[in-house]
């Protein structure tokens, strides 16, 4: 399956990626010419400039290097600190043809330097000399364009311009006894040069590429946690990239859990909003991991409760036996808090109430092109919802169906079963409170409250 194409907003940030590389790659050119300078005027500086001016027949001078390499240290100076600048502020990438004249530019730093050379010492040595190899320099420093196409252009126009130089200034003879002046030495090393355009060009195509799909992943595990709920697993999440793309509705059987905190309303009426939302947070921490660990997705956040989704998207045949042992280490986790001395706020303790069901609902994602929400519809939500609404009325924190205790099988033997008329169906329903044991500490602030 193909990859999906990068969304407009990652595609710009692989852009800004390239062009801030691209940068980077100038700027180093900038502090290798700049050092390259330096190392001139060090030699000088340390007496030899009479051994240059005896071997050149005093036709070299210590400022003339410098000038042949100012107008690319102003030039590499003038694109990695002010051209490429403004278009990272801009937020879009020069013409593809700026960049090859830019390459062809830049790669002429080397054969000015191996001409300059030649024409101080009337060698062939020059072409074999360090000037020479500063074409390797450039072409490794283009890896950093992320891109194929300009690297092996770099490398061309390194060997062709190396080739053409040679020709132009050496008396090239194929039967020559001075390797130097052979034309199959330089052409040989021109071909070199071609070549690790090429690699260059690979290595940095393999880059591009390892950048793309980190970013494509990115994308996925976006939109999945977009489209699937607002927390979501990350073995979920990995189960579901491996499933691919799966956009259509479906009927299946879910089980929807519905907690709430209570009395919350009225506790937080009377606190700052800061206060609220680290209660919550806190609160909801252990929660989404008991729901997490069960192999459920946390659909929608509710304020001061949630609506958990086990079974969907992704099946799940202990869908209801999950559901249950999630919210049963919800409560341990709970009262094991409330039991310690300095594990709660005495003053706005944590009680919660549960809620679940299971049956058949339609399963799928909702919204419009650019947002959708993964949502479940049908009777078992809304069953759900007004089952953890029983709790208030039997003073339980856990309720379940009758389907959800028969899927635990005996598990759920000798537990309470209330018959009770709900609101808005015409059928009495049966519920079974599954509330674990309670710590005796949180049993007797039951009974003094």
């Amino acid at each position: 399956m193909a990859a999906p194409p990068l969304a407009p907003d990652l595609a710009r940030a692989l852009a800004m990626a390239t062009l801030r590389s691209e940068r980077l790659r100038a700027r180093v050119l900038f502090v290798t010419l700049a050092g390259f300078s330096a190392f001139v005027a060090g030699v000088f500086l340390l007496g030899g400039e009479e051994l240059l001016t005896r071997a050149t027949q005093g036709r070299f001078h210590w400022y003339q290097p410098l000038l042949h390499i100012a107008p690319f240290l102003v030039y590499e100076a003038i694109v990695g600190f002010v051209v490429l600048d403004r278009f990272i502020a801009r937020g879009f990438e020069p013409p593809a043809i700026a960049r090859y004249a830019n390459a062809a530019i830049e790669t002429s730093a080397p054969t000015v330097l191996v001409l300059f050379m030649h024409s101080t010492t009337d060698s062939a040595a020059a072409f074999g000399a360090v000037p020479s190899l500063v074409y390797f320099l450039f072409i490794v420093a283009s890896v950093l364009r992320l891109n194929f196409g300009l690297p092996l252009f770099t490398g061309l126009v390194a060997g062709a311009q190396y080739l053409i130089a040679a020709w132009w200034v050496l008396p090239l003879d194929v039967a020559a006894d001075d390797l130097l002046l052979t034309p199959q030495l330089h052409a040989g090393k021109a071909l070199v040069m071609v070549i690790a355009g090429a690699v260059a060009g690979l290595v940095a195509l393999r880059v591009r590429g390892l950048i793309v799909r980190l970013l494509q992943e990115t994308q996925a595990r976006e939109r999945v946690t977009n489209v699937f709920g607002q927390h979501v697993s990350p073995e979920v999440v990995e189960r579901l990239l491996q499933r691919g793309d799966e956009d259509t509705s479906e009927q299946r059987e879910v089980c929807v859990l519905f907690l709430d905190i209570a009395n919350f309303t009225n506790q937080a009426r009377s606190r700052p909003p800061a206060e609220v939302v680290d209660y919550l947070n806190q609160a909801f921490d252990a929660m989404i991991e008991s729901i997490d660990r069960h192999q459920g997705i946390i659909n929608k956040f509710l304020g001061d409760g949630f609506l958990a989704i086990f079974g969907a998207p992704l099946d799940d045949p202990a869908a209801a036996r999950n559901a249950v042992a999630a919210a049963r280490d919800i409560l341990a986790e709970i009262d094991r808090r409330q039991s310690q001395p300095a594990g709660a706020d005495p003053s706005w303790p944590l009680r919660v109430r549960i809620g679940i069901h299971v049956g058949n609902a339609v399963t799928g994602n909702v919204g419009s092109r650019r947002r959708k929400e993964f949502t479940v519809i049908g009777d078992v939500v809304n069953l759900a919802a007004r089952i953890e609404q029983l709790n208030k009325e039997y003073g339980s924190r856990l309720l379940v169906s009758e389907a959800v205790a028969q899927a635990l099988d005996d598990r759920a033997a000798g537990a309470p079963v209330h018959t009770v008329t709900v609101r808005g169906y015409d059928t009495p329903i049966r519920v079974i409170v599954l509330d674990p044991p309670r710590p005796a500490v949180a049993v007797a602030e039951k009974a003094s409250a």
